[in-house]
């Protein structure tokens, strides 16, 4: 990526005490903080440059990473933040190429996580109930994103079933995630990857009870990510004051398949030549 800033890049100004401020460079507009400054003066300079606004307040600009855009993304509903984010794509096991469905989109900000993780050659589907979080979901992805034309958005009930089967991975943050799972089994392939997004232990307990009470799931694992920050000034090293706890639990679970394989039985005086090596081994190994 070119390091110069470019016509509606998402830039962070960043002022001397670290508060942050998202903006969008829109050629012609006016970025407006304390003082003022027109976007077009932004254009093709550098990453890392520092900036004065009208007022004399001197900010540093830079294009947002994933961790620093969630926390400032436009939202009605909660979002997935970093923190969670991450591990929910590696337990997820998410990679380029990959065919993922979520479920439930909310702001839009795991939407921008996945569609970066199946990379071009990928494909994503995201079922949301709800038109007011679709279409933020929509502007969020265009916005910070970009083009995604490997990612289709259907405004559909999830619990009445998936259009798609054979998908390798499914990612679903609603409020009753066992209700979906004769859904999900069906949209699912063999060996693929279910993740669920929970805020409450009621709900843990629920999603993961169902799915122990199914013959087609199993390796199921749940977990939540606590982050604290150290504050590190001088001789003063220690945990600051407050930490990112709680926000949801993880349940990582692996679609079954319905096949049972029978080991073949030898006929009787046959010798088993696996068995003779082992033998054979063990004596040597003796002597």
């Amino acid at each position: 990526m070119d390091s110069r800033l470019k016509a509606n890049d998402a830039v962070l100004f960043i002022d001397r005490k670290g508060r942050r401020y998202l903006k969008i460079l829109r050629p012609g507009q006016r970025i407006e903080i304390r003082g003022e400054i027109l976007a077009d003066r932004l254009l093709a300079i550098e990453e890392g440059s520092r900036v004065k606004l009208s007022s004399g307040e001197t900010f540093i600009v830079l294009r947002p990473t994933y961790a620093d855009l969630i926390p400032h993304l436009p939202r009605n509903a909660q979002v997935i933040y970093p923190k969670d984010a991450g591990p929910l794509l590696i337990w997820g096991d998410v990679f380029p190429g990959a065919t993922v469905i979520e479920g439930g989109t909310g702001a839009g900000a795991l939407t921008i996580a996945l569609l970066r993780a199946v990379g071009a050659s990928g494909r994503l589907i995201s079922y949301e109930l709800r038109e007011e979080f679709a279409a933020a979901a929509r502007r969020n992805v265009a916005a910070f994103f970009g083009d995604a034309p490997n990612w289709t958005l259907k405004l559909r009930d999830l619990y009445q079933g998936f259009d798609e089967t054979g998908v390798d991975r499914l990612f679903i943050d609603v409020a009753e995630p066992a209700r979906a799972l004769d859904a999900i089994a069906h949209a699912l392939r063999p060996g693929g990857v279910l993740v669920c997004w929970v805020p409450t232990a009621m709900q843990l307990k629920d999603t993961v009870e169902a799915l122990q009470h199914r013959s087609n799931f199993g390796e199921i694992e749940s977990f939540e990510t606590l982050q604290r920050h150290w504050q590190v000034k001088g001789l003063s090293v220690r945990p600051v004051h407050r930490m990112v706890a709680h926000s949801g639990f993880a349940i990582v679970a692996r679609r079954l398949s319905e096949t049972t394989l029978q080991a073949e039985v030898s006929p009787p005086g046959e010798e088993h030549v696996g068995a003779a090596s082992d033998e054979s081994a063990d004596e040597d190994s003796e002597q």
